[in-house]
């Protein structure tokens, strides 16, 4: 029986057109200004040393710290320094209304619904806990953080990977049987799966549809059912 839900953000409740074509592009843009002019701020100097320590130069000058976080921006990787210093640009970005944090209409009536109901809500995304709780807290919907119990990043471990699930299984109260994940992205859905988690494909916008998994094109089309 499942107990408690926990679901991706990016293109399972939300757009992947909203981080890609809101979210990152004015993250770019904001960034190089933003850690040259905060680089003394406690939680910026943090990343800074993160980034130096993952690209292994420690005594990087900032302009090259700053090159290494845009290409990585550039090409999508997930790299936990900088989703953390996204999340801090990103929370000017919410508090100044230049955008909301887009949530599709079924999900947001699917959450309500299965919080009515009883079950506990995470959220795993490969986004950092700052920025997920600013999407929640300016999102279409106003803040719906009280929806959710706890919150997961990369800090738990990559998102295709196996033990991540066993990480984040270890800090909740259910058994992983107990717990069905949302995702669109099927190895990481292979991932939980294979630490015992119960899980549902999200195919949206044409998606490929997996053949491990139930799936739906959206919130719906949910039914217990499926996972029978």
């Amino acid at each position: 029986m499942i107990k408690a839900i926990l679901t991706d953000i990016e293109g399972t409740i939300t757009r992947i057109s909203f981080v890609k074509d809101v979210l990152f592009p004015y993250a770019a843009g904001q960034l190089p200004e933003f850690v040259k002019s905060h680089q003394s701020d406690p939680e910026v100097a943090a990343q800074i040393e993160a980034v130096k320590a993952h690209i292994e130069q420690p005594e990087a000058d900032i302009d090259t710290v700053i090159s290494h976080l845009i290409h990585w921006i550039e090409t999508d990787q997930k790299i936990t320094p900088l989703k953390q210093l996204q999340g801090l640009i990103w929370q000017t970005g919410y508090e100044n209304g230049d955008f909301t944090g887009h949530l599709y209409p079924d999900a947001y009536d699917f959450l309500q619904a299965q919080k009515q109901a009883g079950k506990s809500l995470y959220v795993y995304s490969s986004g950092s806990v700052k920025a997920q709780h600013l999407i929640f807290e300016f999102s279409d919907y106003g803040d719906i953080r009280p929806l959710f119990s706890d919150y997961f990043d990369t800090k738990v471990g990559a998102k295709q990977q196996q033990s991540s699930y066993e990480n984040i299984i270890a800090a909740l109260p259910f058994e992983a049987a107990e717990v069905l994940f949302l995702s669109d992205v099927e190895a990481e859905l292979d991932a939980a799966k294979a630490a015992g988690l119960g899980t549902l494909h999200l195919v949206r916008d044409g998606q490929a549809v997996s053949e491990a998994h139930p799936y739906i094109n959206d919130f719906t089309a949910f039914s217990a059912e499926l996972l029978a």
